[in-house]
């Protein structure tokens, strides 16, 4: 037993492979049948013609290799693509050219900018990991949640996938394919949408039903207001144009006005004065405004009617700005546009005050020079004290910015719009590194307190969700 080595039989059920018939032998008969079963393999390897080698390694290219030839052929791609849609396009007319243009951005500029806020969440989680922000806590994400690399898989998905459908559009269309260019964006909408409610476990069912149930939580916030609730419910107001060229979208493809002439009728059911535009421009504000009021209702916190208070203020900017096309000129100028500058005014100070004072709790009327000695819920988890100023002072730019996105009267040039909305993006992206500090460092803070000898309070402390929404 201690001694000489011993030889493992080939028929031993450790070794033999998936679906062969188990073999049972006795433990005592392991030495005496050692020399027949070596020379019964002798002789199957002869009748095979040579030995099977020991040490059989598989031969792969590096991955740095692999990296570096994915991205030759990403680059190639791109190049293809810009390529060929520029030709299509400098192959129609110049008074059509513009039109077919705006109307090719309408049905990518959602898709394009979804692509480019997952990209930038992948960061997010990317820093998260990097400064062991426990996110994942946070958010009641489970085991299988998706880590940053594999946002990032599916962000380059989504970039390969979106600008090539785009160049498709373009090319059929300036070829005269006009039907199989309709139908293109109609194929992408269809088939992102049936990624998001595919029912089968691929393609990161947990995630998806996550993303999906969070969703219906945020539409009908029944129930008590979570992080991950009210989390999203923000990121989805700096989508409010997103959601508002999808619906266009897709109200063209409803009525099969896809690459013809039948929508450029501003005043046509899918027109640009269309009433729905800012009614789905304010859902998201009313998403967040009934979170508010719920949250209000478990907690009974003052703080929750002023939050409620801010996103009503949104209301008269969309709607203000829609009046512009719906009343003569004169009453406009008179009326209407002073009260749209005052209320657009008044929104983008008073979000600007909330996320310094209340998302990332600075409370820059006071500690803004003060970071020697930061507040215990403002601790430097990102960067040093140039950041902080470098991020209220863009913060403060782009909520004043927010109001051309939010006023149907200014969106005429879809690149400036792009630009804008795109900003916007990053304003949120900046958003989200201090609002989910703020929510940690608050959660550790709690960790950290000692649980009173009263049952009655500490039952209190752990029924309190303990973050503003």
């Amino acid at each position: 037993m201690f001694g000489g080595a011993v030889s493992i039989p080939n028929n031993s059920p450790h070794l033999r492979k998936s679906g062969s018939r188990p073999v049972v032998f006795d433990i005592g008969d392991l030495g005496n049948s050692s020399e027949e079963d070596f020379s019964h393999s002798l002789e199957s390897d002869e009748m095979k013609g040579g030995a099977i080698p020991l040490n059989s390694v598989a031969i792969t290219p590096s991955p740095l290799l692999l990296w570096r030839f994915k991205v030759l052929l990403f680059i190639i791609w791109g190049f293809c693509c810009c390529k060929i849609g520029w030709d299509s396009v400098m192959r129609m007319s110049v008074d059509l050219r513009d039109l077919f243009l705006y109307e090719a951005f309408l049905y990518y500029n959602p898709f394009l900018l979804v692509t480019m806020m997952v990209w930038l969440w992948g960061i997010n989680l990317w820093v998260f990991a990097q400064a062991n922000v426990g996110y994942a806590k946070m958010f009641d994400l489970d085991q299988s949640h998706l880590t940053h690399r594999e946002i990032w898989k599916c962000a380059t998905w989504m970039t390969i996938i979106v600008p090539t459908s785009m160049t498709a559009y373009l090319y059929l269309y300036s070829h005269g394919e006009v039907s199989l260019a309709a139908s293109q964006p109609v194929l992408l909408y269809a088939a992102a949408a049936m990624t998001l409610i595919f029912p089968f476990d691929i393609f990161y069912l947990s995630s998806r039903f996550f993303l999906l149930r969070t969703v219906w939580r945020i539409v009908f916030p029944l129930q008590a207001i979570s992080f991950a609730d009210f989390f999203l419910a923000d990121i989805f107001t700096s989508m409010s144009k997103v959601f508002s060229d999808l619906e266009r979208s897709v109200c063209r493809m409803v009525h099969r006005q896809v690459a013809t002439i039948a929508w450029f009728e501003a005043d046509s059911v899918c027109g640009s004065h269309a009433v729905a535009i800012p009614i789905v421009l304010v859902l998201p504000y009313i998403f967040r405004f009934f979170q508010c009021l719920r949250q209000y209702r478990d907690t009974r916190e003052k703080t929750a009617l002023l939050n409620a208070l801010k996103y009503s203020t949104a209301v008269p900017v969309i709607f203000l700005s829609a009046l512009k096309y719906h009343v003569i000129p004169e009453k406009w100028t008179n009326i209407y546009r002073p009260l749209w500058l005052f209320s657009s005014v008044l929104n983008s100070l008073y979000s600007f005050y909330w996320d310094i004072t209340r998302d990332w709790d600075l409370s820059c009327f006071t500690r803004i020079f003060k970071f020697t000695k930061p507040h215990i819920l403002s601790h430097v988890l990102y960067g040093r004290k140039w950041v902080y100023l470098w991020v209220i002072g863009s913060n403060l730019i782009l909520r004043c910015t927010w109001t051309y996105k939010l006023s149907a009267h200014l969106r005429h040039n879809y690149i400036t719009l792009f630009a804008i909305t795109a900003l916007e993006m990053l304003r949120r992206f900046q958003w989200v590194f201090f609002r989910v500090e703020n929510e940690w460092n608050k959660t550790n803070s709690k960790a950290n307190i000692q649980l009173v000898d009263n049952p009655e309070e500490e039952q209190i402390l752990l029924n309190n969700n303990g973050h503003n929404v």
